[in-house]
Order: C-alpha cells, then structure tokens, then sequence
C-alpha cells in the first residue's frame, strides 16, 4: 500500500477544495485509510496539489484522418523526433504526434484518459488499434452518425423510430463506442450531392432532410437506449461568420433534451463591424447559463502552426484555400461520411485569428456553471493538446492574459470585452473542467474523482507562481495505482483500459443490415463488427463496460 500523506487534494466529484488530505493507494484503487494495511511507502506531498487524472473529453488521436495529418506534415515529425529509451518507444511529431509520443506528452501533463470524438465506423477497428497503441491513456470513441445512407434511408421512409433506436444501438456496440458523434448533421452527405452549405432547417437536396431532423432523431435514440453520454454534436456552418444563430437554434431543437455542443468556439461568430467577423460568445454563453441540458466544450485557438482534421468535408473544403503549408486533402469514405486535411497556422497578429483566440476564452470565463464547460482545443484544430498548461495559466491569471492580450492584433483585441473581465479560474474550477465534469459526462464512475474504490489515477503538482510551468510538469502521476511519472517525465508504462457502452437492440436489425451491406458496402457485415474478444486483444488492454441507463 501507498500513502501520499499531507498534500492539499481537489477533488470537486466529492465537494473536496483544497483540503489537506491523506490518499492511500492499494490494488490499484483508492483504499480506506480505515481498513488500511501494511503501508509499504509513504510519500510526503506537504505543499502538494492533488487532483484526479486529466481527462481530455475531445481529442482526435486515433483514425483515418490522424493518420492522415501525421503524413501529410512530415517536416513536422522529421523535425520533431523522440529518440528510444529504456521506457519510451520512438515516435515523433509536435502538432499531431505518431501514438507513442502523444500518450508519453499527454501523462507528462498528469492525463490518464483520452476520448477520440470522430471515429466512423467503417474506420472503427483501425482506430482502436492506433488508441491501443498509444501509451499511458484510458481511451475510448464516438461513433459518427448523421450522415449514413442507411440511417437517412430510414429517416427518409419514416421508418418505425423503434428501428432507428436499433441502428443506434447496434452501431455503438459492432464499433465498441463510448457515445454517438454528428457532424455537421446532413452536411457532408449533402456535399456529396454539390450542396456548398446546409443550414439547420434547410434540406438535404438527395434525401430531403433537415440537420433539425437528423439531430431530433439522434437525440430520441441516445435518450430511448439511455447511453450516458449526450449527443455530442459538430453543429452546421462551423467557421462561418454569423453562425452563432444557428448554434442558438440548434440548441433550442434540442428542446429539453440532454445534448454537448463540441469546439463551440467555432460555432460562435457574428457579423458585427467593417470586417463583417465579430465575437458571439456573450450570447452562447447567455444560452449555455440558461439551458441546464447543455453542456459544451470550447475547442480554443492558440497561435502557431497545427493542422486542421475534420470529417466536415464542406467546411474543410471551403477552407482549403488557407491552406499553410499549400497542401490539404479531402476524401469520401464508404457512403458514410467524409474527411478534410488542412494544415493552418493561426497568427496572434491577423485580426480573424486573434478574436477567435478572445472568443474561445471569453467562453470559458462567461459560462458561469464550470461543470457545463469542458477544456479542449479540439486537438489539433484550434491548437496541439500540449497548449493545455499556457491554455490553464490564461483562465487563471487575469494579469497574464491581459498581458498576452495586448499583443495580439490591436483591432481585434478592441473588438473583444476580455480585457474587461475579471473572472480567474480557481484551481478547484480546473479541476472541474479538466476532470469531474467530463467524468460525469461520460458515465466514468471510477475515474474523475479521488474517493475511496475510485481508480487510482492521480496527478501531484508542485506549486509554482508561473502557472504554465506548474500544470506543465506534475511532480507525480499515478496510473491505477502505479507511480508512472515523476517530475513530468516518463518512469513506467503503465497498463489501460478502452472504455465502451452496450446498449441493448433488436437483432432483428441485422437482417436489414445485412441486405444493405451486400448491395452497398465494400465490407462484409460480419467484418464489420469488432468483438469483446478482438478489442481485448489489442495491446493486451481490458475492457470497461459502462452501464447504459
């Protein structure tokens, strides 16, 4: 057994803000002190800050279009290798790093779990390969839906909700998803067919379907199947100027029902001034304040190079043309859905950057309810995961983000209310966003918090008046209970875990399914679906099952 004696823990699942608590650690869980054993070391974290593990609820780190990104920017990874060790494997790259090096950078930050938003499900078993093969991290999947044939098929004949339902749940269980991820609902099928945009209440010119529809559809199906997860949705027009009113709209077709809008940062522009580009965030954020069924993640900018990966082929396209270096790629998969390249790089001087920066963190300081609001920088489109630390520094240090304030571009920083807002993100807030909150989102039981029989995953830091440096290099990690990080660099691989749901269907759906995969896919039915077995036997990994509701 291990004790770590004396440190000031937050852990806000347990109303826990920064009490000076002793943590015993026994079979790789949280243990009693009162049923405590022989303790076999004692670590005095006097002066200590201990939270749970990170969590990071959206980062693309496994699929076809990670792969992608890591090919097309290889200057990048010649440029940014990781030599071997006797721990660390080799692996290379900074803005989207090979499946060694962003497991090794992410635990050297103190994150334990990582969840993959985008995974199509043709493309599913590829994913989870490169998940497994990334080291360090729990991880898990949103399956994507909302832009299938079979499901707009069964949208378009009015077909029984009841086999929608069936669809739904079958496809989280043949791919071993975590929830259901749309992306621009109807748009990138509509693409297919040359639509250049879809608004939320404009039709899908083949199958003469809203996104409102789709996204009512999805939204009864993830509630009828009880997966925990909200629907966690890429909203239309994303990146176009005056888009907040469609963020608004969808947020009101979500009528009640429990639903995450993801990088809102990108879904929240106006139209105000000469540039015809201003910030929205005061009205999303008002939205998110009064609607308790709305949760969201920010997806926030940061300045220099990255790369843009996305399955919205619409918007990617649109986008090309900003293009940094000149190269981009844009494909078709399977009927299913699409994916777009683009590597970008955001300039603190360029005015359209800049308030996209201001706007993501005015977000982040006007949404009142940190457990609605989730920290993200939808790596690596608004920034690499590795901007996290300066990313937490800027939240709670007015005085520094007035600083960086006023080097950015001047209009755009006049164009903002940021310097006016006095809100610092306390360290119990950041725990928060960073851990408790996407816990709870996702149904984490065991992960999140630091009570007893919680998984032992626990990040120590030391304080430090330099915030970045502080939340850059934890002193400690533990991953289930073993030790795998000291003073921010790798000392163990630990073992991990895939987390997955299991809705219940009707099997019944198969018989249809089957139909469409001998007339339509490229890919047996039967080779569609990953088994239990097969997932467990990636990388010697076990696999959690969360309770459906």
């Amino acid at each position: 057994m291990i004790k770590l004696e004396g440190g000031t823990v937050y852990d806000p699942a347990n109303g826990i803000d920064g009490r000076i608590k002793d943590l015993y650690i026994e079979d790789g869980r949280l243990a009693d002190p009162a049923a405590a054993g022989r303790i076999d070391r004692v670590l005095d974290l006097d002066g200590r800050v201990i939270m749970p593990g990170g969590i990071d609820i959206h980062t693309h780190i496994g699929g076809g279009k990670v792969s992608i990104a890591r090919m097309l920017l290889a200057e990048d990874h010649a440029n940014n290798p990781v030599a071997p060790d006797m721990l660390m494997r080799s692996g290379s790259g900074s803005i989207a790093p090979s499946s060694f090096v962003t497991g090794y950078r992410y635990a050297e930050m103190g994150y334990t779990s990582c969840f993959e938003p985008a995974m199509m499900p043709v493309n599913a078993r590829q994913s989870h390969l490169e998940m497994a093969d990334t080291p360090m991290l729990d991880t898990g999947a949103y399956v994507l839906l909302g832009n299938d044939d079979f499901l707009l098929r069964l949208l378009q004949s009015n077909k029984d909700p009841q086999l929608v339902n069936d669809y739904v749940a079958w496809t989280i269980q043949a791919t071993r998803a975590m929830g259901v991820k749309v992306v621009n609902p109807g748009g990138i099928s509509a693409f297919k067919f040359n639509q250049r945009k879809l608004d939320l209440d404009e039709s899908n010119r083949h199958y003469g379907l809203t996104p409102r529809a789709i996204l009512s559809a999805l939204l009864d199906a993830l509630d009828a199947i009880g997966v925990p997860h909200p629907l966690h949705v890429h909203a239309c027009n994303l990146g176009v100027p005056g888009n907040y009113r469609t963020t608004l709209d969808t947020i009101a077709s979500a009528e009640g029902r429990p639903v995450h809008l993801t990088h809102v940062q990108f879904h929240s522009y106006g139209q105000e001034g000469d540039r015809k580009f201003s910030s929205a965030a005061a009205q999303i954020a008002e939205a998110v304040n009064g609607n308790a069924n709305l949760s969201i993640d920010v997806g926030q900018v940061m300045f220099g190079q990255t790369v843009t990966a996305s399955a919205d082929t619409m918007m990617q396209h649109r986008g090309h043309i900003h293009a940094h270096p000149k190269k981009w790629v844009s494909m078709d998969i399977e009927c299913e859905a699409g994916c777009g390249v683009v590597p970008f790089r955001y300039r603190d001087r360029n005015f359209v950057n800049a308030l996209q920066w201001c706007i993501g963190l005015e977000i982040f300081l006007l949404v009142n309810d940190p457990w609605r609001v989730f920290m993200t920088t939808d790596h690596p489109n608004g920034a690499p995961f590795t901007s996290y630390p300066h990313l937490i520094r800027l939240l709670m240090d007015r005085s520094f983000r007035n600083d960086m304030l006023g080097t950015i571009n001047r209009d755009a920083a006049a164009a903002s209310v940021l310097s006016s807002i006095e809100r610092e993100y306390s360290l119990y807030e950041i725990a928060i966003i960073t851990r408790a909150a996407p816990a709870r989102s996702l149904g984490l039981r065991d992960l999140g918090h630091l009570g007893i029989g919680a998984t032992a995953d626990i990040t120590v830091y030391r304080p430090d008046d330099n915030l970045e440096t502080m939340f850059g290099t934890p002193e400690y990690v533990f991953k289930r209970g073993e030790l795998c990080v000291r003073d921010g660099k790798v000392c163990a691989i630990p073992a991990t875990s895939t987390h997955v749901v299991e809705p219940e269907y009707d099997p019944d759906i198969e018989k249809s399914l089957k139909h469409y995969f001998d007339r339509y896919m490229t890919m047996n039915l039967e080779n569609f679906k990953i088994s239990r077995d097969e997932l467990e036997g990636y990388n010697q990994e076990s696999l959690i099952v969360h309770d459906c509701k």
